[in-house]
């Protein structure tokens, strides 16, 4: 199962990204998850929110420049070498990862959020593996 990502593309000026936080607060979207990364011109903050549809329609009326991609969250046990397991299983169905980040649920549970040259191939994957994905609605309800 797929989860929906929010991609906000801003510029790297003092205070934008408070506005887009201060958006989501304003709407009362919970952010889940956040990964930030930048340019000398601009910054690429992926999100995953309570509620994606809402935040996308919000945040372009606000005229950010904001996408929603499909990404995959597997859900991880506390031991060590689990990534490695994951990625040996990814690496040998020939699917590379884009990007990745971490996702927690404050209760010491974990999963990675990740996005590869081929997602449905990487869902089906993992879903035929010992790894248990992590379902939309699990995502989007996360509270510390």
């Amino acid at each position: 199962m797929f989860i929906k990502q929010l991609s906000v593309f801003i510029e790297n000026r003092s205070g934008r990204l408070e506005q887009v936080t201060h958006v989501l607060k304003k709407n009362n979207i919970n952010i889940i998850s956040i990964s930030l990364a930048d340019t000398s011109d601009y910054g690429l903050l992926r999100l995953i929110l309570s509620d994606p549809d809402k935040a996308i329609t919000i945040l372009k009326e606000q005229e950010f420049s904001a996408t929603i991609t499909d990404v995959i969250a597997v859900k991880f046990t506390q031991h060590v070498g689990q990534l490695s397991e994951l990625l040996t299983i990814l690496s040998n169905a020939d699917v590379d990862i884009e990007y990745m980040y971490s996702l927690t649920s404050g209760k010491n549970d974990a999963s990675i959020v990740l996005k590869t040259n081929n997602q449905q191939k990487a869902l089906d994957t993992i879903s035929e593996s010992s790894f248990e994905l992590l379902l939309p609605e699990e995502a989007y309800s996360l509270r510390d």
